[in-house]
């Protein structure tokens, strides 16, 4: 018996199978607008970063040709910045000792013990702190945490502005963006891992210290940098609870000034635009950006050390 094939010739793909799909690219109009989009949204962060440098630049070459460098990283003087720098370093240290252990402890709880019922709850409780104004915190440092906690609760001796009282609400201010973003890096974490540890024989608070938290360390590291960068940045409650005389000194008691402090005084008015006295303010900040960027750097070395990918 014979079969004869009718029509113009074989299938280049074969009798009976089904024709292979047209591979050849589509137009997509709405993905090409979003892929222009997403681009230019990419560029213009590049630009505004870089508009923010162009606009520093020429005042504080002007400032540097009136100012050595000498009169400017000095400990005293009308334009010495190094008391400036103490002060912040000394209210983001507080900031710091604060934020972490109650940051680390609620993201932990959050992600470890609470239930999705306490979960739903506390979280969105705990973000609603960075949606407070930084003018009210800086408010009731002034009016609770220095004439009440400072000195009545605990008895200490500290003038009406200090570094301390700044620096344990600039603290519980970025409480918030240590505990959410260390939450997230925790809840990242595959279960199967917990579910080891617990079949190892360890409880659950040795599965989150030696297991959870190591492996999600790169997330809280850079949770915990982010916290630093925007206490760092912080003027409204620095400018009205930690003072506004510069002052080089260790103890946290006594007023201080900080670099974004300095900066909000001497844009205030009353100095002459073009000044040498104005364009401090450009050096200052010209120097905060340069310190916030070796932070991000750190932030980013740290993230790509201990990153962990499952």
């Amino acid at each position: 018996m014979s079969i004869t094939a009718t029509g113009a010739g074989p299938s280049p793909r074969g009798t009976g199978l089904p024709a292979a799909p047209n591979l050849r690219r589509k137009a997509r109009p709405v993905e090409t607008v979003i892929r222009a989009v997403l681009m230019v949204s990419a560029f213009l962060s590049v630009a505004i970063t870089i508009g923010i440098v162009a606009a520093l630049i020429q005042p504080v070459i002007e400032f540097f040709r009136e100012v050595p460098f000498g009169d400017f990283f000095t400990t005293e003087g009308e334009y010495a910045v190094l008391p400036l720098v103490a002060g912040t370093a000394m209210t983001t240290v507080i900031a710091l000792l604060v934020a972490i252990p109650l940051g680390l402890g609620a993201a932990m709880y959050l992600s470890e013990y609470a239930s999705a019922r306490a979960r739903k709850v506390l979280k969105p409780t705990v973000e609603l702190l960075a949606g407070v104004p930084s003018v009210v915190y800086g408010f009731f440092a002034l009016t609770f945490v220095t004439p009440t906690l400072l000195q009545k609760i605990l008895n200490l001796e500290v003038n009406f502005t200090n570094a301390l009282a700044a620096g344990l609400v600039l603290g519980v201010m970025i409480i918030p963006t240590i505990a959410s973003l260390s939450e997230d890096a925790l809840s990242a974490v595959p279960h199967a891992m917990r579910q080891g540890s617990l079949a190892m024989g360890a409880n659950r608070m040795q599965t989150t210290l030696r297991v959870v938290l190591p492996a999600a360390l790169s997330g809280v590291a850079a949770a915990i940098v982010l916290g630093l960068s925007r206490a760092v940045g912080e003027t409204m409650i620095v400018a009205l609870a930690a003072g506004a005389q510069k002052n080089l000194s260790l103890d946290p008691r006594e007023g201080m000034q900080t670099m974004t402090g300095f900066i909000a005084q001497t844009a205030g008015g009353e100095n002459a635009v073009g000044s040498t006295s104005y364009n401090t303010l450009f050096a200052v900040g010209m120097l905060l950006f340069i310190i916030t960027l070796f932070i991000n750097i750190i932030s980013i070395a740290l993230v790509r050390r201990f990153r962990q990918v499952y």
